[in-house]
């Protein structure tokens, strides 16, 4: 039997955490006519919650454990 690792538990929990922040409830959040820097928010939102998970998911696997 294959143990699950730590590093496959977190990248689960990471992947629950970006199918959440894509999915309508949060997203309808951001789907107003509000602009920052000319730019609207949604795409703003997007941008940045996608950058957050692959940062994210660089420092897991890219951690080394000892």
């Amino acid at each position: 039997m294959i143990r699950p690792t730590l590093k496959g538990q977190r990248l689960v929990a990471l992947f629950l955490l970006g199918w959440l922040m894509f999915n309508y409830p949060l997203l309808s959040l951001f789907a107003g006519n509000a602009r920052l820097w000319g730019i609207p928010l949604v795409y703003v939102y997007l941008f940045l919650a996608w950058a957050v998970l692959i940062g994210a998911m660089a420092l897991i696997i890219e951690r080394r454990d000892h």
